[in-house]
């Protein structure tokens, strides 16, 4: 079997977003400029055309391998890069078609050329799983689990104190285990903005009690001192983690912050491939990794993440941009090194708005995919018009 074809689809359809309140977005570097520190989520409900690209591999056996939704900025190094090295290559040979990605680029053990890297792989994964008539979860060694816990990633709702914490209530009834949740301000908005964040924090905890699971997110916008300082205070809340206080490849920064909190630190989202990972573990500067599958280096990287991992002690809780690959490998891991998977609640219904299935925790719980490759089908019957680039 043989790649016979790499192209990309974009799609567009109806989507009618989710009947939840949607309330304001996370802090951002850019904030550090009074410019860029401006505007929430206030999105309605009203239904609305959408567009999503995706990526398809095809074999000269008939059996094709499907990721997405990708980004617009991944389709010019998979189309123009990628594509003429897969050519006429094994596609169920996973191995050696990611080193020849990571070594044809000098700039490309990172960034945006990484992610394209990543969406490859993904699809080649798919198209394994289907030519082995096995979901991938099963050639990776799983499942390990019959079902895996989910925790609320809650990016976009209300942070107003009375609010989140109504919401959160909700959700832990609703059977979550852990909640996530995201600051909105940064050193730019001063004194008044960290007494913000931490009144928002408080009221989480107080609603959903002392024992119950809980995380904060900061988006890399906060410098050290400010981390400093707010993690100080956060220790009376009683965190999971504190995820990307500031960029992750400050290591020393992170290293230093960690070592003079009570607060485990979480990082993961932006580093990419098992070498930058390692810096982090090396200089003890995390509590918990998030590499992302879409983003890291595909399935084949994240396992290895996973294993070099499990090594130091630290768990891979695998950041949520997408589902069903952080899934997969969750699935095939030990609960101790991949404990959860992260549920985007408001984003999830808009990146699975093209799919026949909605993958979704119930009483907090996903069950694993049973169809073949990743299990991703495009529902046809939401597609209104379809372009190969």
């Amino acid at each position: 079997m043989k790649i016979n074809d790499v192209s990309i689809v974009r799609v567009s359809g109806l989507y009618t977003p989710p009947d939840i309140p949607r309330g304001d977005r996370q802090a951002v570097q850019l904030d550090a400029y009074p410019e860029f520190n401006v505007g929430d989520h206030r999105g309605g409900r009203e239904p609305h055309t959408i567009q999503a690209l995706y990526l398809e591999i095809g074999t000269d056996a008939g059996i094709t391998g499907i990721w997405g939704p990708i980004d617009g900025y991944q389709t010019h190094a998979i189309l123009a890069t990628l594509r003429p090295l897969l050519l006429g290559r094994d596609p169920l040979a996973t191995e050696l078609l990611f080193d020849l990605m990571i070594r044809m680029d000098r700039h490309g053990r990172s960034g945006y050329f990484m992610t394209s890297v990543s969406a490859v792989d993904c699809a080649l994964w798919d198209l394994k799983g289907k030519a082995w008539g096995q979901p991938v979860y099963r050639l990776l060694g799983g499942p390990t689990r019959d079902v895996l816990p989910a925790y609320a990633s809650m990016l976009s709702f209300s942070i107003e104190p009375s609010a989140a914490a109504k919401t959160a209530v909700e959700y832990k009834q609703m059977g979550y285990l852990a909640q996530k949740w995201f600051f909105r301000h940064g050193p730019g908005d001063g004194a008044v903005g960290m007494e913000k964040n931490l009144a928002m924090a408080h009221a989480v905890r107080d609603a959903v009690g002392p024992h119950y699971r809980l995380m904060f997110d900061a988006f890399m916008a906060w410098d050290f001192p400010y981390a400093r300082e707010m993690l100080r205070e956060l220790e009376a809340v009683k965190l999971v983690w504190m995820e990307e206080p500031m960029p992750p490849e400050r290591v020393g920064s992170f290293a230093e912050l960690r070592r003079g909190t009570r607060v485990p630190i979480a990082t993961g989202e932006h580093i990419y491939t098992r070498w930058q990972t390692k810096e982090l573990l090396v200089q003890g500067a995390i509590d918990y990794l998030q590499n992302d599958p879409d983003w890291t280096g595909g399935i084949t990287e994240l396992t290895k993440v996973c294993a070099l991992a499990s090594s130091f002690d630290t768990p891979v809780v695998a950041h949520g941009h997408s589902l069903l690959p952080a899934l997969h490998v969750a699935a095939a891991q030990s609960p101790t090194a991949v404990p959860w998977v992260e549920f985007l609640v408001h984003h999830q219904p808009h990146k699975q708005n093209f799919s026949t299935h909605f993958t979704q925790p119930v009483n907090g719980h996903i069950e694993l995919p049973t169809l073949t490759g990743l299990g991703f089908v495009l529902d046809e019957s939401k597609i209104d018009s379809r372009e190969t680039l």
